[in-house]
């Protein structure tokens, strides 16, 4: 699944490629971290590398399906 993050302050988004996850609990993650006490929400990407992004800073939350919108280049 393909998620995309708005930062606040910032002219990109972040793109993360997340393996295996279901849309359901994904869905419920971002929710918890945006309503509680978390201040950063950590996702992992299918390389297995951590991404961590402040909950303050979030703008918006994209989550789309792997593969979907125009690609460039050689994709993995």
């Amino acid at each position: 699944m393909m998620i995309r993050i708005g930062v606040r302050d910032t002219p990109k988004e972040l793109e993360i490629d997340v393996a295996d996850a279901d849309r359901d609990e994904m869905e419920v993650l971002i929710e918890e971290a945006l309503g509680g006490d978390t201040p950063v929400l950590w996702l992992t990407d299918r390389h297995g590398r951590d991404v961590g992004i402040p909950t303050k800073r979030i703008a918006y939350v994209d989550l789309g399906e792997a593969g979907s919108g125009p690609r460039i280049g050689f994709g993995v």
